[in-house]
């Protein structure tokens, strides 16, 4: 056998960037290449059509390895393996306990309990962790941020009389009194002097974090991928800083430290994201000087977004959170939750939390998601992503501690006011269709109705009200405003039924009662479509017997001139009349008496809460 190894394609000759610039020009006809191809992204930088080696050569990212600082490519050298978590609301301490047994009989190995801080007490946390192994399972504990301490000394009493190696313990306890601060507007200041005492309480126990950076709040706000991962890392370095400035050891500091991140839609940029994170965080924990380089790791829980969950169509969000799960895994984080698709307007119940433990394990038992580290790794597109993040997500922490850091920012209201910025551009855009929301402003399910299903209020729970010292984030849904039309549509006493009226030209007449029909049953209206009529007259008379509320004309716009004002006409006011389309001769149609048309221009939300006005729907 021959030892020559011949390589494939050598005959061809690969074309250059210019070459294939040159060549994407030639099929654009003369279009602007910059605006047909280049993505501008939300985050503050652009996206090509293509990559080519030449512009990861540049970069220092592709030269990392797994397990290696600046740990880019993940804290693990041999896998990907990461925690299934499930949170469990710790009212009764016998009930959760229930749970949690049966639930590690599930697939699930990192518990997640939220425990009232009343609640808080030596018998209640030996009464929910009996029978569970934490030296096995990863155990994780939310309670008020007054009584964190406390529990804290509770758990190492615990795990100290049942004999568990503090090596092996890997959990966390979720304190972060800031995240009261940047999303309630409270004034909880005085509690961060309990953190150097929390650090100290737990700081034989290596795998155990207790200082948490929880963004994820931000991404439920709204907030863009880079914002979210810029103010984590100024989150972060501000309780690091505290800690070092308290006497505690750099090392020890950074060790409790536990990011607890969201995850967005935008399925490679999230993967690229946690790149980045881990990157950043890294050189930030550097400059501390720590004893060791394992020190610079970042822990991630990662969060599946409630932030694009939906009450109407709800079973859209286990497509959602499915490929946020698969961004987060391939992203080499160290923990998941999925939330259940039904978080959004009732307290998840057995089959929701079910399907959420099985989108995890059904990435890790039968995609093997587990076994390849940083997958990602060397893709032109994901390397790109990563370095651009890394970029604006630094200009981010870079301002931040230009105006003192984050805690400064947060009570003089700046991040606050960012992510309130951002959140209120989201809404307009779901409000004008340029960003979707499947099943709720593009495609809705026609026939469906809430069943009674309202929007869920969140509340904290610990039974402190602390008074409002500072500017809040006002997050809300995405999805929540086209939720509330259409939830007011359906207490009308009859339901709006809008008619199709189709005529002329095939192609156009089809496309465009087929937006129309998706346009308008957002609101939750029952939608007519046609086949087509031979004259408006005709058109007109069915649509009275139909009942309809809203006649909506769907032809080509040079026929608009001769067939909307005789059907506006002959319709004579039986019926609110809608034009589909921006048809040259809009200004002669309203001149007519024709007030609304619809089409990609107009804002959709706004739009339909007119037509619920005119038809007295409140």
């Amino acid at each position: 056998m021959s030892n020559t190894k011949e390589k494939l394609f050598t005959e061809f000759q690969a074309p250059t960037t210019q070459e294939w610039l040159d060549k994407i020009e030639v099929d654009l006809k003369g279009a602007d290449f910059q605006k047909r191809l280049v993505w501008r992204t939300p985050e503050g930088f652009n996206v090509q059509p293509f990559y080519r080696k030449e512009d990861v050569d540049k970069l220092d990212t592709p030269n990392a390895l797994p397990g290696e600082f600046p740990f880019v490519r993940g804290n693990k050298k041999d896998d990907n393996t990461w925690y299934i978590r499930q949170e469990i609301t710790a009212d009764d301490a016998k009930a959760a306990n229930a749970k949690a047994l049966d639930i590690l009989n599930k697939g699930i190995d990192s518990l997640s309990f939220r425990i009232a801080g009343k609640n808080v007490s030596k018998q209640f946390v030996e009464q929910l962790l009996n029978g569970i192994y934490c030296d096995i399972v990863e155990v994780n504990f939310s309670t008020c941020k007054r009584h964190s301490v406390e529990l804290a000394q509770i758990l190492v009493d615990y795990f100290k009389e049942k004999g568990y190696d503090p090596e092996k313990i890997v959990g966390s306890i979720d304190w972060d009194p800031m995240e009261k601060i940047v999303i309630k507007g409270k004034d909880v200041e005085a509690i961060l002097q309990f953190g150097p005492q929390l650090v100290e309480t737990l700081k034989d126990y290596p795998h155990f974090r207790c200082i948490a950076v929880n963004a994820v709040s931000l991404n439920n706000s709204g907030a863009y991928i880079v914002q979210e991962l810029g103010y984590a890392l100024a989150w972060g370095n501000e309780y690091m800083q505290q800690l070092v400035n308290a006497g505690i050891d750099p090392t020890l500091a950074a060790r409790k430290i536990k990011f607890n991140m969201g995850i967005s839609e935008n399925y490679f940029m999230e993967i690229a994201k946690f790149r980045a994170a881990r990157l950043l965080w890294a050189q930030i924990v550097k400059q501390y000087e720590p004893k060791c380089d394992c020190a610079c790791q970042m822990c991630v829980n990662a969060v599946t977004s409630e932030y694009n969950m939906t009450i109407f169509d709800a079973h859209v969000n286990l497509l959602r959170s499915q490929t946020e799960t698969m961004s987060a895994a391939l992203g080499g984080v160290h923990s998941i939750v999925v939330t259940p698709f039904d978080e959004a307007y009732e307290t998840p119940n057995d089959f929701s939390e079910r399907i959420a433990r099985n989108q995890q394990l059904l990435l890790k038992e039968e995609c093997h998601f587990n076994t390849v580290v940083d997958p990602g790794a060397g893709s032109y597109y994901i390397e790109q992503l990563t370095s651009s993040l890394a970029t604006e997500a630094w200009k981010i922490f870079l301002r931040v501690e230009d105006e003192g850091g984050f805690l400064a920012a947060i009570k003089a209201g700046t991040v606050q006011d960012d992510i309130n910025a951002t959140n209120d551009k989201r809404h307009t855009l779901a409000a004008q269709r340029r960003e979707f929301i499947l099943g709720t402003n593009q495609f809705p399910n026609f026939t469906e109705t809430s069943d009674g299903k309202q929007p869920k209020q969140h509340c904290c729970g610990c039974g402190h009200q602390e008074a409002t010292a500072y500017k809040t984030i006002n997050a809300t849904r995405l999805a929540a405003d086209f939720e509330a039309l259409r939830l007011t549509t359906e207490k009308a006493s009859k339901q709006p039924v809008a008619f199709m009226l189709t005529i002329g030209n095939l192609v156009w007449r089809q496309a465009r009662a087929q937006f129309s029909t998706n346009f308008l049953a957002c609101a939750g209206y029952k939608v007519i479509d046609n086949l087509g009529f031979a004259t408006v007259e005709e058109g007109i008379d069915e649509a009275l017997k139909a009942g309809a509320d809203i006649v909506v004309i769907c032809s080509s716009d040079d026929e608009y001139a001769e067939y909307a004002p005789a059907a506006f006409k002959y319709l004579n006011g039986r019926a609110m009349f809608v034009v589909a389309g921006a048809p040259a001769c809009a200004d002669d149609l309203r001149q007519a008496g024709i007030e609304h048309f619809i089409h990609v221009k107009v804002n959709q939300l706004e739009t339909l809460r007119l037509f619920n006005e005119k038809l007295g729907i409140k």
